[in-house]
């Protein structure tokens, strides 16, 4: 079981983690912050300070069309906001 499933690279995370050091990560759904926390220190490399969990809910839409009403949901999952010990860094580019 893969407890990353990817790094969530959006212009708010990536202002905290130039001036917060903090990552954020979509995660499996079953892990807690133990496992989450090892799981990066392995895999990057550095040092946690503290994990911050989210479960996300889905969003759901509804489209208008000429053929009708279609609606749709997206799916829900985990989210990680992971704070790395100062003077250290995670390059998500190099790792993927």
């Amino acid at each position: 079981m893969s407890i990353i499933i990817k790094p969530i690279i959006t212009e708010k995370i990536t202002k905290q983690g130039e001036l917060l050091n903090r990552y954020g990560f979509v995660v499996d759904k079953k892990a807690n912050k133990v496992q989450i926390k090892n799981a990066i220190e392995a895999a990057y490399g550095v040092n946690i300070v503290a994990v911050n969990t989210m479960n996300v809910r889905p969003d759901r839409s509804v489209k208008y069309t000429k053929s009708g009403m279609i609606s749709a949901k997206t799916n829900a999952f985990k989210k990680a906001v992971v704070q790395v010990k100062e003077g250290e860094t995670i390059d998500f580019y190099n790792n993927i």
